[in-house]
């Protein structure tokens, strides 16, 4: 027995002695020290100031927003009138039938204490009768005040002896991809739904040269009109359209900015209509085969294919092929950069450019002007305001140059025709021109009067 425990005494200090010679004499350690000199292990960001409220969705409170927002955003219902068919005898023997009300419902942000609201141009359109619901579920009669169908943005106000909650803009310029944002509105018919994301993105181009603030916050059917806020209550946007081949919700939504639409709300009390200060330039079309061969497709910048005569771009002394890459303190990366700033600014305000000549980098002043061409309603012509030059070549003082003709009136000779007269109205400038245009019955005929070069004068009748 005792035989057999010093044998086992002797194998274990064996063991022990053979495992400590190995750990010793034989194993590398395997463990890496990490420092901030490790290249790999430190990852540099560009500084930018990071929110107050953390990074977390739990660390962002937005009870309070929520809170004073719900109660600014109210429900449109737009009623209109239709005189379709009121049975089966009126469809097939053609009767127009008595009016039959239809109803389109939205939302809308109240923006002063005594009743102005700002919403959609979609959401009020051809409305016959406005009601507009507050979230106290009061009910009131609106009065359409004016409205922009190019920013889809209208201007609506009811009388109320109470003073009402309201929000105040914030300035879209400062809002940041990344920023979270609240959606407040009525989808469905649902009063007071609040909805948190974060913006996607920024000047966001749904085909128009429209700059849109893009954001996952949810949107549907009866948000329109409706309030896009930050954190802080400020609002942002006008929540505006969804691109979806439901018709609902698929991740992203897109509002005007708050900028744009405060510009066109304040024109609209001030001068009645919206005053657009106009560059006078077009920029080269990308994703093309010439903007390739060209090398102008990967430019960051707007690259100036064309400058319109007595434009404020030529006045300035802006030349084609300039590139634009900064207009006051906004970076210009897009069009849509460039057009949603200008969409803020009216004729007469004077701009800072930064200009990419050739790779060199020019600071221009450039005073915008008002419009100079436009197309035409009804039969879709392009025009534009005559410049001395064309003045003294077509021999008059007034009417509108035709320098764009759509495809199917080019055998009429339309081009480089000078219009001074539709049917009987004067047309001295583009805005007489779109006005006497939009009047124009399918159902008569029209005469146009022009004028060609030296003077000679031509009539056109169309039915």
């Amino acid at each position: 027995m005792k035989r057999l425990a010093s044998l086992l005494l002797v194998s274990v200090f064996a063991g022990a002695i053979t495992l400590g010679a190995y750990k010793f004499f034989f194993e590398k350690d395997n463990f890496t020290i990490i420092s901030q000199e490790n290249g790999n292990g430190v990852f540099n960001t560009n500084y930018t100031p990071t929110s107050a409220s953390g990074s977390g969705i739990n660390e962002v409170d937005f009870t309070i927003a929520a809170e004073n927002t719900v109660n600014a955003v109210v429900h449109v219902m737009n009623i209109t009138l239709s005189n379709g068919p009121t049975s089966i005898l009126d469809f097939f023997y053609g009767s127009s039938g008595s009016p039959v009300p239809q109803v389109g419902t939205g939302s809308g942000v109240i923006i002063s204490s005594d009743g102005y609201i700002v919403t959609n141009n979609h959401v009020i359109s051809r409305a016959n009768q406005l009601q507009v619901t507050l979230n106290n579920n009061k009910t009131y009669n609106a009065e359409l005040i004016g409205a922009d169908p190019n920013s889809d943005i209208a201007l609506i106000k009811i009388d109320t002896d109470e003073k009402l909650p309201y929000l105040a803009f914030g300035d879209s310029d400062q809002t940041k991809i990344g920023e979270w944002v609240l959606a407040v509105g009525n989808p469905f018919n649902l009063t007071s739904t609040v909805t948190a994301g974060i913006i996607s993105a920024k000047a966001r181009n749904l085909g128009k040269n429209q700059s849109f603030i893009q954001t996952d916050a949810a949107v549907n059917p009866g948000n329109s009109g409706g309030a896009l806020v930050n954190t802080n209550g400020d609002l942002v946007g006008i929540n505006t359209a969804i691109t979806s081949q439901t018709g609902s919700y698929v991740g992203y939504s897109f509002a005007v900015p708050s900028n744009i639409a405060k510009k066109v709300i304040q024109d609209i009390l001030e001068y009645g209509n919206v005053q657009k200060g106009f560059m006078g330039i077009r920029p080269a079309p990308t994703n093309t085969r010439d903007a390739i061969e060209k090398g102008i497709n990967n430019i960051d910048g707007v690259y100036i294919e064309l400058i319109e005569e007595e434009s404020a771009a030529q006045e300035a002394g802006i030349e084609i092929g300039d590139i634009i890459k900064k207009v006051d303190e906004i970076a210009v990366h897009k069009y849509p950069d460039l057009t949603g700033y200008l969409s803020t600014k009216r004729p007469g305000d004077t701009l800072a450019f930064v200009i990419d000549r050739k790779n060199e980098i020019l600071h221009i002043p450039l005073t915008l002007k008002e419009r100079q061409t436009l197309v035409v309603p009804e039969m879709g012509l392009e025009v534009k305001n005559l410049t001395a030059h064309d003045k003294k070549v077509y021999k008059t003082k007034t009417g509108v140059k035709i320098i764009g003709v759509p495809e199917r009136y080019r055998g009429y000779g339309l081009s480089e025709k000078v219009i001074v007269k539709i049917d009987d109205i004067e047309i001295g400038n583009i805005d007489d021109a779109y006005n006497a245009f939009g009047g124009i019955s399918k159902y008569d005929k029209t005469v146009i009067t022009m004028l060609g070069p030296n003077g000679e004068r031509d009539r056109l009748i169309f039915q």
